[in-house]
């Protein structure tokens, strides 16, 4: 059984860690709400651009002859993916939800045959994957001496993508991240962004509309879809810089709240164990009075 000192040393640490987990909270707190409206500000955007593809490819009748971003090289063997985590830690399941989602795919590719190539975004997510799959992975990125992860980041990575692409280096590309729902929930999503092509069908037929392109659609494709893939990849960033400011968010709350349970019962420990040693010596001075 511990001693007093023990105890009394214990509750201290652990209301030292109290106050620094309350003091986490607040600051992802406050940064929360800047990450949300931006990963807001973003959708719109990104959806937008998509729709502006979407309707670029109304008019390409022959898959073979579109760009390769767009519709594939026409292969189905290397699959590249790109999983982006975070640089760091103490926010819950943030990082082990994203690369569980990856491991899986990665796991159905292999299974097909396939061969697998990964690119790690984040240190969080690299020390996670190359436990298991290390050698499928070809490059990793770190931004953890960037305080805000802005565009530029973002076209670092799309543009190692599309040179890969344009080498041949793989025929399919997917990103992994974080989706950001609210403080609570964050969504893991598994997107594919090369090829880009969309499928025409019932269900995004009342997006499309008519318009004229100046210069020509294929022109308009060659500067969009490079672009596109580097729109896609930040705005899975400004997600999951949301979602991590959330998930430490939820995580430091539920700390803090563990802590004060923790130091209640230490306390309760402390009390007892107080009154015992109390009883103890009582007992022992009565019982030393009365022998004589």
């Amino acid at each position: 059984m511990p001693s007093l000192d023990d105890l009394k040393k214990r509750i201290k640490s652990v209301k030292s860690t109290q106050k620094i987990t309350k003091a986490m909270k607040m600051v992802a707190a406050a940064k929360l709400k800047k990450a949300q409206e931006s990963a807001e500000k973003g959708r719109p955007y990104s959806e937008k651009l998509q729709n502006i593809i979407l309707n670029l490819t109304k008019s390409i009748s022959d898959e073979s002859n579109a760009p390769k971003l767009l519709a594939g090289n026409g292969k189905d063997k290397v699959y590249l993916c790109v999983v982006i985590t975070a640089d760091r830690g103490l926010c819950g399941g943030f990082n082990s939800n994203i690369c569980k989602l990856a491991k899986k795919h990665f796991k159905n590719i292999l299974k097909e045959g396939k061969e697998l190539k990964i690119i790690t975004v984040g240190s969080k997510g690299h020390d996670q994957i190359k436990t298991e799959y290390s050698k499928y992975i070809i490059d990793k990125k770190s931004f953890k001496d960037k305080k805000q992860i802005s565009f530029k980041e973002a076209n670092e990575i799309g543009t190692k993508v599309i040179e890969l692409y344009e080498q041949e280096q793989f025929d399919k590309c997917f990103i992994f991240y974080n989706n950001f729902k609210n403080v609570i929930t964050q969504i893991p999503q598994a997107e594919q962004i090369i090829p880009t092509f969309i499928k025409k069908d019932e269900k995004t037929k009342d997006h499309i509309f008519s318009y004229d392109f100046e210069p020509d659609e294929d022109e308009i494709l060659d500067d969009l879809l490079p672009k596109n893939v580097s729109v896609q990849i930040f705005k899975a960033f400004l997600e999951n810089a949301a979602s991590e400011q959330g998930s430490r968010m939820t995580a430091m709350d539920n700390a803090t709240r563990n802590a004060g349970d923790l130091v209640d019962k230490l306390t309760i420990n402390y009390n007892r164990s107080r009154q015992a040693s109390i009883t103890k010596e009582l007992i022992e001075i009565i019982s030393g009075a009365e022998s004589l």
